[in-house]
């Protein structure tokens, strides 16, 4: 089949994709330019054998398989909401760490889903035939959504196999993904909470860095551990400064290629109320966190996640606010219009900036009420997500699978119903702790005396209604869940609950904006479709799309960069580790656990620890695997600097930098630290020991 490849390119329409840059597709890899600047060959089975040794974790972030016998690694913060669920007053797994010896005591993962890359299929040709000639946004958008529940439903039906549809290019193109699915995932190791986040805050996107951000787990298939084909085979050593390294993993979303209109309403509006909002609940967390010690391992991984995103989203901000940044983006913008302008048949390819100028000022008018009702952060609580899931899933699940909101297909049926009957445990002082904070967020924004706030509050205080709310809920005991699922609509509608009743009095407008957050979504698709059209025209088609939490390879090299007019060397060692330690007088978040301490005399401190290469990279890499030409594992991504955040919207290689523990730390800290030894001879054999 012919492959579609539309291409808006990314920084400078005139030149392109330009040094180690791109988050390029497994079926579209970028052949000619790591041939030409590397000279590497990614020949086909170099790629296949990458793709299924991937792994994507539904929780978000990425893995690798690392042993034929279902072990897999991933960061130990993606697996922090795992380990978070499995943790109990008594048993602390997130701040403690865990170790399985034996398969017996490995623990079974609550409702972790793990997706594996199979194949990818070009579908735009039929997606685009089904949209009627001349249909406005709203029809089109429902016939889209009509043809991509079939085509994702023929192909579970006929594979077994998960499907997805995915759109890139912004509706360039659409392409169908189907995966291989693990439900039954058991947690094999953790380290401690301390090393694995060294540092905490204050070194977050810094470097030198010090942190083992490791976890492995192992998939299960019938009860056994899955037998995998496909799997990293470990490196002893890592890799050296000058290397050329590939990452394998499922970057979440960019915003390379949006027009200037979406980038200023994302730099004046969304993004700064998005970092308030994190501001917010940062220090309503941090605040009930020191109350006690049980409050804090109740939201540790909840506030660590805030903070994280916080400290993201400001040096993204940082970045639409750079005229260094964002003026070669203007300038080349108003450029290709000015082409296009000379070119009557491209009309349509230069009216579509300005619909899609319309179309987000439309989005910016609602964002507000969308965010607070569609979004659900008016009540920020597992409650009411669970309370809205219950009440939709009966309205949804008797019509056409075509006409059902997304994330209740039949494709999507599997992770819904996983979520839905979790187990995990929710606390209910923290449920009316974020409840009553986004109650009053919502009245603050919308007005105390707008109807629907006042129709929400029911006539008390945000305190007392999320009292009420939370403390007459019934939608945590699961067997209940279980029936109002079953029963459907007519069954949710007889349970007298307060939470549905309140999913139910405002389901009604939040549907109705989210109407319009969809055609408004479907109009810039068919824009930026147009755009690209004329781009592949005059400019010719190269470069990769937008991030879209499907797997993705990117290429660098290790190496360090400049920073204050002193050098950043590429990597740090153990040695690094214990002199940081010292220097900090061993205070939090600068102390090192027991163990670390303990062992130190057994390391040899000259091992690489952490490393930085030029690797394009993005929220949802962590826990990719970082391998050298031979396709081994040297090191596994968890961070980026400072100066790489503003990589959402532009790849620069100056000073902006992938980070990654080193393979051969790894290995020294389970020998020498903690002593698994038959966990290392796995990693180091691909498989497990009898």
């Amino acid at each position: 089949m012919r492959r579609i490849f539309l291409g808006l390119l990314s920084c400078t329409l005139a030149t392109g994709v330009g040094a180690d840059e791109g988050m390029w597709l497994f079926n579209q890899p970028p052949r000619q330019i790591l041939k030409e600047r590397h000279q590497f060959d990614a020949t086909d089975p170099w790629l296949d054998h990458l793709q299924k040794s991937s792994v994507r974790f539904n929780s978000g972030g990425s893995g690798s398989f690392v042993s034929e016998d279902g072990l897999l690694i991933s960061n130990h913060h993606v697996g922090a909401d795992a380990l978070q669920k499995l943790s109990s007053e008594k048993k602390n797994y997130l701040h403690d760490g865990f170790y399985a010896p034996t398969p017996a005591e490995e623990v079974k993962c609550l409702d972790l889903e793990l997706n594996v890359l199979q194949s990818i299929e070009d579908v735009t040709a039929r997606v685009n035939a089904a949209i009627p000639a001349g249909a406005d946004a709203a029809k089109s958008f429902l016939a889209r959504r009509k043809v991509i529940a079939e085509i994702e439903k023929e192909s579970q039906d006929k594979t077994g196999l998960r499907s997805d549809v995915v759109t890139l290019w912004q509706g360039g193109a659409y392409h169908l993904y189907r995966y291989k699915r693990y439900t039954d995932v058991r947690l094999v190791f953790a380290p401690e909470q301390q090393i694995a986040f060294y540092g905490g805050d204050p070194d977050n996107f810094e470097f030198p860095r010090f942190d083992l951000d490791i976890c492995l787990f192992r998939a299960y298939e019938n009860g056994q551990p899955a037998q995998v084909k496909d799997f990293l085979k470990f490196s002893a050593t890592g890799p050296v400064d000058g290397d050329l390294v590939f990452v394998s993993g499922h970057p979440g979303g960019t915003s390379r290629l949006l027009t200037m209109a979406e980038l200023e309403l994302l730099r004046d509006r969304l993004t700064p109320f998005r970092l308030a909002t994190l501001k917010r609940q940062e220090v309503l967390l941090v605040n009930w966190s020191e109350r006690g010690e049980e409050n804090a391992r109740r939201c540790r991984e909840e506030l660590f996640g805030i903070q994280n995103s916080r400290k993201a989203i400001d040096g993204r901000l940082a970045g639409l606010l750079d005229p260094d940044l964002m003026g070669p983006k203007a300038t080349s913008e108003a450029a290709f219009k000015t082409k296009l302008a000379n070119q009557p048949e491209y009309v349509e390819a230069l009216a579509a900036y300005a619909r899609i100028a319309e179309a987000s000022q439309v989005l910016a008018t609602n964002f507000v009420r969308l965010y607070l009702l569609e979004n659900a952060q008016a009540f920020n609580c597992d409650s009411f997500r669970l309370a809205r899931t219950l009440l939709r899933a009966g309205e949804e699940r008797p019509k056409p699978n075509g006409e059902r909101l997304r994330e209740y297909s039949d494709s999507g049926k599997t992770s819904l119903e996983l979520a839905l009957f979790s187990e995990k445990p929710i606390y209910k002082d923290l449920e009316i702790l974020t409840l009553t904070d986004s109650l009053t967020f919502m009245a603050g924004q919308l007005g105390a005396g707008d109807p629907l706030v006042v129709k929400i509050l029911a006539g008390k205080s945000p305190r007392d209604r999320a009292v009420e709310l939370i403390e007459k809920t019934r939608v945590r005991d699961l067997d209940l869940r279980k029936m109002m699922y079953e029963g459907g609509a007519k069954y949710v509608n007889g349970v007298n609950d307060p939470l549905i009743d309140l999913a139910r009095l405002v389901d009604s407008e939040a549907r109705a904006l989210r109407k319009i957050a969809e055609n408004q979504g479907e109009a810039k698709q068919q824009a930026h479709a147009a755009i690209a059209r004329a781009q592949n025209a005059l400019l010719g088609t190269s470069g990769y799309p937008d991030a879209t939490f499907t797997l993705r390879l990117s290429f660098g090299v290790v190496k360090g960069y400049q920073e204050d007019g002193h050098l950043i060397e590429p990597f740090t060692t153990l040695a690094g580790l214990y002199e940081r330690s010292k220097q900090m007088k061993n205070r939090t978040p600068f102390d090192l656990p027991p163990q670390w301490e303990k062992r130190k005399s057994h390391l040899n401190l000259k091992t690489p620890y952490n490393f930085v290469s030029t690797d394009d990279i993005i929220g949802g890499n962590s826990g990719s695997p970082v391998v050298n030409r031979a396709g081994e594992f040297v090191g596994i991504i968890f961070d980026g600097n400072l100066q790489s955040l503003p990589a959402d919207y532009a790849y620069t290689e100056k000073q902006g930098r992938a980070t990654s523990v080193d393979s051969a730390a790894i290995i020294e800290a389970l020998d020498k630290v903690y002593g698994v030894k038959q966990l290392s001879h796995e990693l180091m054999t691909g498989h497990r020991g009898k």
